[in-house]
């Protein structure tokens, strides 16, 4: 379950969206009665604008809607919706209890999700892949390669398999004989091909990968966190041209920067800087909410509006 929280609440990211926007205008309305007395919306909003939560949330509510303004032309609730249910069955039956721990509703978590896509909108939008990254990152590319690898526990049975894969018997039986991999060991040892953008295997058994050509095997146990490994490449796929791949390249470099907290950060600045956001609570003026974006005074942005449209398509 942790496993669960973990993956969703980096999901949400800072965008827990859960105080009504009815709670920001002046209002005797009852949010809670008691035995000689009540606590009105107002109170309440008086109590949330001075806690943490409540001023993260204001934030979160600022960016999604700043987001939603601009660009929710561009993700439409059919998209939105896709993705939810991607989690919904992703998770089964334990997917209430996952949003319950995380503190979040089915329509709080549609609004992360939602302020995720736009997001990404916006970084497509403002930031445009230069030439010079898109061959960079090409340079550096591997491609699909398929793989044999043997797991032990002892650097000495590593050492103990490769003279043995020297002295002519076959990498099948070996991983049959010696693999701690449960799920490889009687498939002669192969994993599922894959490429550099692989993030479910460690960089140290990569790094041992692209140094090999096609039918080639490491000659040194190559130490990981599951133990030594022998591991011999099979196939590598062709490359091709950077020109025919162009697409592929971009679209990487964007999931690059998506995951990139400064890149965003970027963003997001250029976003709310566009809004020309104004934070009329003098209470909450003062607390200069949005700095980690704006820099400066998060109550007024309308100078740098200006600039921010004439720098909108820069890197």
């Amino acid at each position: 379950m942790k496993k669960h929280l973990k993956k969703i609440a980096v999901l949400a990211g800072a965008a827990a969206i859960g105080l009504s926007t009815a709670a920001c205008s002046s209002s005797s309305a009852t949010v809670v009665n008691y035995k000689g007395g009540k606590i009105t919306q107002d109170e309440y909003y008086e109590a949330m604008k001075d806690t943490s939560a409540g001023q993260s949330t204001l934030v979160s509510l600022i960016i999604y809607r700043t987001l939603k303004a601009q660009y929710g032309d561009k993700v439409s609730s059919k998209k939105i919706n896709a993705e939810y249910n991607k989690y919904k069955k992703q998770y089964g039956s334990n997917f209430s209890t996952v949003l319950s721990y995380s503190g979040l509703t089915t329509k709080s978590f549609k609004q992360n999700l939602a302020t995720n896509l736009y997001s990404v909108a916006a970084l497509k939008d403002l930031k445009k892949p230069t030439t010079t990254q898109e061959k960079n990152w090409w340079k550096s590319y591997h491609t699909k390669t398929t793989v044999q690898h043997i797991v032990v526990d002892k650097k000495s049975t590593a050492e103990t398999v490769i003279k043995k894969l020297k002295s002519g018997t076959s990498f099948a039986t070996l991983a049959k004989k010696y693999s701690t991999d449960t799920a490889t060991k009687k498939k002669a040892g192969k994993l599922a091909a894959f490429d550099s953008t692989d993030t479910s295997l460690s960089s140290t058994f990569k790094s041992a990968v692209w140094k090999l050509k096609e039918g080639e095997y490491t000659t040194t146990p190559v130490k990981t966190s599951s133990g030594y490994e022998v591991i011999k490449v099979l196939k590598t796929t062709e490359k091709g041209s950077y020109t025919k791949n162009k697409s592929f390249i971009d679209k990487q470099l964007y999931a690059k920067w998506a995951a990139d907290s400064n890149t965003m950060t970027k963003i997001i600045s250029k976003v709310l800087k566009k809004a020309n956001v104004n934070i009329k609570d003098k209470d909450l003026k003062s607390k200069n909410l949005l700095a980690n974006y704006l820099g400066t005074s998060s109550s007024s942005s309308s100078s740098s509006s200006s600039s921010s449209s004439s720098s909108s398509s820069s890197n």
